[in-house]
């Protein structure tokens, strides 16, 4: 079974001159995290609202629990949750009245808005005005929304985008915690550490068109030989010397100071998931 099935899809904006969207197709898996990874306008953003519903006017087939989107009726959006990297919230209204007012729109039961504040670190800034809020916190504030009525299939736009270390760590692991409930989730991201983090396969999409999907963890085993780094001590002085993986066992530099303990330190340097991308695109994430 299929939550997402995508095919050979094409969208051009009305004032552009060239297709926005060309010829993608993909699928996502119940229960999957799946990312959507490229720099700046490469088509993320606008792949996720044909995905929600937003833009029907593309070609090809779009199937989203089993129905096609262009044929969508509202009751979609009681399944789904979005978390927009630039949220809107009523400025005049607390945290707590926003939260209040959109569960109000859901038909079905919805979660603790005090809960889901105090887990994302705003309990004590429920009752404040969200025009007085940072980046940060709108932030925080748009991801509880998306997870206010319990839904099937989540909509991540850089989820922690503007966040210290900390709170994003927080808004990962409940990412995480939704997956390992059975929810699944779109993740649109050009930071390569959450989308290795988080993504069980990873979309690499450029002007476009998808370029490769694969696991996080395929994608940086496929490409070159991972370099290996050491230093050791020679004549008193340290050096650094670096070679493959693969050659490791016929260096003599490394066979030497391994067997006379002049060997210092020693550490990998895998391919990320970055280095592919610029190898297979051309083109840098940021």
């Amino acid at each position: 079974m299929k939550v997402i099935d995508v095919e050979n899809v094409y969208l051009k904006y009305p004032s552009a001159k060239e297709d926005t969207i060309r010829g993608i197709s993909f699928d996502v898996r119940p229960g999957e995290i799946f990312g959507f990874l490229g720099p700046s306008g490469a088509g993320k953003s606008t792949m996720q609202k044909i995905l929600t519903g937003t833009l029907r006017d593309y070609r090809g087939s779009v199937r989203i629990f089993g129905t096609e989107m262009k044929h969508r009726t509202s009751d979609y959006y009681e399944n789904i949750g979005v978390d927009f990297e630039f949220p809107n919230f009523y400025g005049k209204f607390t945290a707590m009245e926003n939260l209040k007012y959109f569960a109000s729109l859901y038909s079905g039961k919805t979660m603790d808005p005090v809960t889901l504040l105090e887990r994302v670190g705003l309990h004590l800034d429920a009752g404040k005005k969200v025009s007085s809020y940072s980046k940060g916190m709108k932030m925080r504030l748009g991801f509880v929304r998306a997870l206010l009525h319990d839904p099937k299939l989540l909509f991540l736009d850089e989820p922690t985008s503007g966040l210290d270390p900390a709170n994003a760590r927080i808004l990962k692991d409940m990412i995480l915690e939704q997956k390992r409930m059975g929810k699944t989730i779109i993740l649109t991201t050009h930071n390569m550490h959450d989308a290795k983090e988080l993504c069980d396969r990873v979309a690499f999409i450029v002007d476009g068109v998808i370029k490769t999907v694969d696991s996080p963890h395929a994608l940086c085993k496929s490409g070159a030989d991972t370099k290996v780094e050491y230093s050791y001590l020679c004549n008193g002085r340290e050096t650094k010397s670096i070679c493959n993986l693969s050659g490791l066992a016929d260096s003599q530099d490394f066979q030497y100071a391994l067997k006379e303990g002049t060997l210092t330190s020693i550490h990998s340097k895998e391919q990320t998931l970055e280095d592919l991308f610029i190898a297979l695109t051309g083109r840098r994430l940021q």
